[in-house]
């Protein structure tokens, strides 16, 4: 998602939860709520960037901070990779552990063409067609019980680059992905983008709503990646029901991302500001029947793209939003224990991500790696995802040489550091991904201008 001050967002990517931190309630039911229509905790998956930050970094000052007021806690898992054949199996997994800890998994998909307008969160599927297959193939791995979708973050909000035709056909897209869904799974709860407080008018966002059949929808998520108070949203929200129900349309309700919306306002990007602060702590009980839930959509620590790399954790970010907020409720510890060594494979990147999901190789023998590049290309730019894979034993630390063609030159990097920035480039791991299981795969990635086709990757262990 592109940095416009005080009107938009960088793109998110993760969601925590560390072995004997505080929990959020219990229950995994769907009605009989307090307010809204969800009830129940909401899933805190184990394999986020913070979680992987504080347990590779037991000693750092800030750790204990960040660990009992932002890894503890229940966040959005992002599905922007386009990879219809394993999309299916991806989502299986990661509901499949929500269910069994008797906790509600919330799912933000970030699929959709044309995404972001060419900005900077550019990508997605590569046509309408392909966005339907992968769609279907999400929509396979959902199970039947309770789960949160957001369904791509301002692709109603956002739509300055579109053709009239071209936003029919997107109306027309998202209407089919929620049908899609919500026949896969109908206990499924997909919300549509309805931007923000300090955006599009009510009305506006009630006539986008309507156009992309938020009526077959539970209704729409505002504050993605945004800092406006809850209070703002909420009366924003109560106006765009109203807007909707003189439509015809009722019974729809908001989700409120309240990630990093407890701090003062001021300069949008969350990147050079400190006097920012995590916003309400995520639940299903919001004592308010408009609402459906309070969640953290963006994960706090991540960067917008000022100052760092877009999506990237940052832990002086996480830092300064959690010091000083209160604590959370302490409740049961999580059910599930971090990882120790390769992060989540669906991790979206910072900003586009591959057309085609990165290639497959048999992992080497001995205590060597293998490197795969996949290339998305667009005009004048591109993005890759490499995959590293361990032989038959553990390997501890590598380094990826990636020799790309004439002209090439990289503008960002992500879950690596980068030597150079044009011809022959060497990546090495980061703290929370050196360590890699015999025969596993850990994944990085980067951006660049110029043509990536045709880049080799190598791997030293």
């Amino acid at each position: 998602m592109a940095i416009l001050s005080s009107r938009r967002r960088s793109a998110a990517i993760s969601m925590a939860a560390v072995a004997g931190l505080a929990a959020a309630g219990v229950g995994f039911a769907v009605g009989g709520a307090s307010a809204g229509t969800v009830s129940g905790s909401l899933y805190r998956d184990p394999s986020s960037a913070v979680v992987r930050w504080v347990a590779a970094n037991p000693g750092d000052s800030r750790a204990a901070v960040i660990r009992d007021k932002i890894a503890s806690q229940p966040q959005a898992r992002w599905y922007a990779n386009f990879n219809p054949s394993t999309i299916q199996s991806e989502v299986s997994a990661f509901v499949g552990a929500a269910n069994s800890a008797q906790q509600i998994p919330v799912l933000s998909v970030y699929e959709i063409p044309n995404r972001d307008c060419g900005g900077a969160s550019a990508g997605g599927a590569p046509d309408l067609n392909q966005y339907q297959t992968w769609v279907s193939n999400f929509a396979r791995g959902l199970g039947n019980q309770t789960v949160l979708i957001i369904l791509e973050t301002d692709s109603l909000a956002l739509q300055t680059c579109l053709s009239p035709s071209e936003l029919s056909a997107r109306n027309q897209a998202l209407t089919t992905a929620t049908q899609t869904i919500k026949s896969a799974n109908p206990n499924a709860k997909v919300y549509l983008d309805g931007g923000h407080s300090t955006w599009n008018s009510a009305n506006d966002t009630a006539n986008r709503l309507r156009a992309a059949g938020v009526q077959y929808a539970d209704g729409f998520f505002t504050n993605v990646s945004n800092f406006n108070p809850t209070s703002s949203e909420a009366n924003f929200g109560r106006a765009v029901i109203s807007a909707l129900n003189g439509m015809g349309i009722s019974g729809k309700r908001q989700v409120i991302d309240t990630s990093r919306n407890g701090g003062a306002a001021g300069d949008w990007c969350a990147d050079d500001n400190t006097d920012r602060r995590i916003g309400q702590y995520p639940t299903t009980n919001t004592g308010d029947a408009n609402i459906d839930a309070y969640l953290w959509v963006k994960p706090p620590g991540e960067a917008d793209g000022c100052r760092y790399t877009a999506g990237s954790f940052q832990p002086d970010l996480a830092f300064s939003l959690a010091n000083g907020a209160p604590n959370p409720p302490t409740t049961a510890p999580p059910t599930t224990n971090p990882p120790t060594t390769a992060p989540p494979t669906t991790a979206p990147p910072t900003t586009a991500p591959p057309t085609t999901a990165p290639p497959t190789t048999p992992p080497p023998a001995g205590n060597g790696c293998s490197a795969a590049v996949a290339i998305n290309q667009w005009n004048g730019g591109f993005t890759a995802s490499v995959n590293v894979t361990a032989g038959s034993a553990a390997i501890n630390g590598w380094t990826v040489t990636v020799a790309l063609p004439g002209g090439a030159a990289i503008t960002g990097t992500w879950n690596a550091q980068a030597s150079g920035t044009s011809g022959t480039v060497r990546f090495t791991n980061v703290g929370y991904n050196g360590q890699v299981g015999a025969g596993q795969t850990t994944n990085f990635g980067f951006q660049g201008t110029g043509t990536g086709q045709g880049a080799t990757a190598t791997c030293a262990a």
